[in-house]
């Protein structure tokens, strides 16, 4: 599948594998993929602020990474999202629920470490979470039902926008839906 990404769509993947690994995490997420298309600038002809998307991730992150439909849906059976995060930052800190999963020792860094030779820099590999790997098939699926060729940034950025979910609900928020992303970026 790889060998019909464009450059762009390559470094955009290669983006994410970098934003996740600068934030600790332990897989890349749909949202480091948003990261990574924001800092190559793949939004900028739909105007979108990339400051501010940035900011909505982090405000969701800080929430747990839970939408607004899940907060919705949670008020419907009484809980309080807003109050439990409150509670939560009380007693662990604040954005408790936005910090990075605990990174998982594999053998090669349980050896290294042992060896005292530390892992270098950038080595790590940082496996796709499922939905991030979900968005890289569903561009795939984008791609061949327009009769594209190649898989680009644009593909890449509607199969975000296609599933549901904190990455897609931030993007609305700001104005990228995902007709309005097809034809705002096909024209570019």
């Amino acid at each position: 599948m790889f060998e019909r990404f464009t450059t762009a769509a390559r470094d955009t993947v290669t983006g994410a594998v970098a934003e996740a690994r600068r934030a600790g995490a332990a897989t890349v997420t749909e949202e480091h993929l948003l990261l990574a298309l924001l800092a190559q600038g793949a939004l900028d002809p739909l105007g979108v602020d990339r400051a501010a998307v940035a900011a909505g991730l982090a405000r969701a992150r800080r929430r747990g990474g839970m939408s607004r439909a899940d907060e919705e849906a949670l008020a419907g059976l009484g809980i309080d999202l807003t109050r439990i995060l409150s509670r939560v930052e009380e007693t662990h800190g604040e954005g408790a629920l936005a910090a990075a999963a605990p990174r998982r020792r594999t053998l090669g860094t349980s050896l290294r470490s042992a060896l005292g030779r530390p892992e270098p820099a950038g080595s790590r590999h940082v496996p796709f979470a499922p939905g991030s790997k979900r968005v890289l098939e569903q561009s795939l699926r984008i791609a061949l039902g327009r009769g594209d060729r190649h898989i680009a940034a644009l593909h890449l950025l509607l199969a975000l926008l296609s599933r549901p979910g904190t990455v897609s609900e931030v993007l609305a928020d700001h104005g990228v839906t995902y007709a309005g992303a097809e034809s705002g970026l096909a024209a570019a």
